[in-house]
Formats: C-alpha cells, sequence, structure tokens
C-alpha cells in the first residue's frame, strides 16, 4: 500500500512538473483588453495594453499571473486574461470529445470559476501579524444562534457529512 502511494505521489509530481514547464513559449491569445505590468503586481507600473485578440507567447506563470511577449510588448498579464493556446474559429480538437465525456456537450451553459491569490515567496516573507485585521474579521463571526437564525429564515435543513 505504501509503494502504491509513493508510485501516485510521484507521478503526480511528474505532472505537476511537466505542466509548469509546458507553459514556456506557449501561444495564447487575449481574451479582451488588458494592461500589460511590469512585475505581476496589480500595482506594479503599466508598460502597455493589449488588444483583444492580439496573440502572446506565454512565458511564464507565477501566481495569478503570466508573463507574456507579444509584437510590441514584455510584461506580465491577469492570468484570466489570456486564453491558452490558439484561437478556435469552429471546432474540431479535444474540447468537444472533453465536453462529450463531461456530459457537457451541446448545453452551452458551461461556467468555469477560478479563485486566485498568487502569494510568492517575496509576499510570504514579508507577511507578519495583524492584530487589529484580525480584530476587523472576528466582527464578522456569527453567533450559534445567529447562524441557525439564518438557517430557519433561508429554509436551509441540516447534511451529514462523511
Amino acid at each position: 500500500m505504501n509503494g502504491t502511494r509513493q508510485l501516485i505521489a510521484c507521478f503526480a509530481a511528474g505532472l505537476m512538473f511537466a505542466c509548469g514547464q509546458a507553459l514556456g513559449g506557449e501561444d495564447g491569445t487575449a481574451r479582451k483588453a488588458s494592461e500589460v505590468r511590469k512585475t505581476p503586481y496589480r500595482d506594479a507600473r503599466a508598460v502597455g495594453v493589449l488588444a483583444t485578440g492580439d496573440k502572446v507567447d506565454i512565458l511564464e506563470k507565477r501566481g495569478g499571473w503570466y508573463r507574456v511577449k507579444s509584437a510590441s510588448l514584455n510584461g506580465w498579464v491577469r492570468m484570466l486574461s489570456i486564453r491558452r493556446g490558439q484561437a478556435r474559429k469552429g471546432g474540431g480538437g479535444t474540447h468537444e470529445l472533453v465536453a462529450l465525456v463531461t456530459g457537457r456537450a451541446g448545453t452551452g451553459r458551461v461556467v468555469s470559476t477560478t479563485g486566485i491569490r498568487g502569494l510568492d515567496e517575496e509576499e510570504l516573507k514579508l507577511a507578519r501579524f495583524d492584530a487589529a485585521a484580525l480584530r476587523v474579521l472576528d466582527a464578522y463571526a456569527a453567533s450559534p444562534a445567529e447562524a441557525q437564525r439564518f438557517a430557519r429564515q433561508g429554509k436551509l435543513t441540516a447534511r451529514a457529512v462523511d
């Protein structure tokens, strides 16, 4: 059993490494007009703007950012602003196969959500305890009675979770 876990862990590590390496030079397209920044931070200096549909080479991923190079710009863009791979004009490829296998083919209601907050090593090193911020968060806590009242108002029912 222990050998199986090690094998699975090695396979997962190799897969993550391969996926990370695959970004080097991958094609992409700007989903929308987006500012290109000097560093991967929202308050970094903007070096230009990608127009919707601009072709880019994805050079690196860091947190929720891609480092990209276009015909005239080189810098960092939010990950959700870039579509990886060639822009599609019609069908084909593995997208339809995946949709068929997952039961999403033809529904037109596929929803994708992403929660990204890329804390890099530098940000983690600079992190400090903030008692005032903790007190602010504590103010949002609900008592058990408040939580039960909220559940009753929303007609929520208790469910056992294994």
